[in-house]
């Protein structure tokens, strides 16, 4: 498999190292949030800055890992916020909370605005290298 034309090599290992980290950082937010809370990590930031923290990297991996398609990125991420809340509802010990999705959102979005932010500053100087 080689590299497409428009991408080094060091790119497409780049985004495919990013998108994994993004998807496992997925799937660990959503076995702390689902999962047994005796085994959830516990931060010393208060439940809000927990989630502030979970969701701020996940909206910042994600942004980095798919940047083709802004809008439809920050969508699916608020989608999978909201989904993450709602299946608090099946998970024994669990409450899903409207103010838990508005600081996950919240928080996924400044994430995927710092990612766009970033993303535009390496393309900005990528285009001034000679």
């Amino acid at each position: 498999m080689g590299c497409p034309a428009h991408k080094s090599c060091y790119a497409t290992a780049m985004t495919i190292i990013l998108r994994l980290f993004a998807w496992g950082l997925a799937a660990a937010i959503a076995f702390a949030t689902l999962g047994p809370a005796e085994q959830r990590p516990h931060l010393n930031l208060g439940q809000n800055g927990e989630h502030a923290l979970a969701f701020v990297l996940l909206g910042l991996a994600v942004g980095l890992a798919h940047t083709r398609n802004r809008l439809q990125t920050a969508a699916f991420v608020i989608v999978y916020t909201g989904l993450i809340e709602i299946l608090q509802f099946l998970a024994p010990g669990r409450h899903a909370r409207i103010e838990d999705f508005a600081v996950d959102a919240l928080a996924a979005s400044l994430g995927l605005a710092a990612a766009a932010v970033l993303n535009w500053t390496i393309q900005r100087k990528q285009r001034s290298l000679p």
